[in-house]
């Protein structure tokens, strides 16, 4: 399994709530979390079948900064 970080604008609980539905339909349930504890606000995706411009596009989407930690 690979694991992709990359700093985020995620920072609140209501954040994580808006890219759940997401990052739960592209990387699975338990794959995925955002340590809004750390100043970069990191996001951590473990998959097989992810890269990480697929994470980009889709956070993106989501209407958040993201870029590679």
């Amino acid at each position: 399994m690979t694991t992709l970080q990359f700093k985020t604008n995620i920072n609140c609980g209501g954040c994580i709530k808006a890219v759940t539905s997401t990052l739960n339909e592209q990387a699975g349930a338990g794959n995925w979390q955002v340590d809004t504890a750390n100043p970069d606000k990191l996001l951590t995706v473990s998959s097989d079948k992810l890269t990480a411009e697929q994470v980009v596009r889709a956070i993106e989407e989501a209407g958040f900064k993201i870029q590679a930690a």
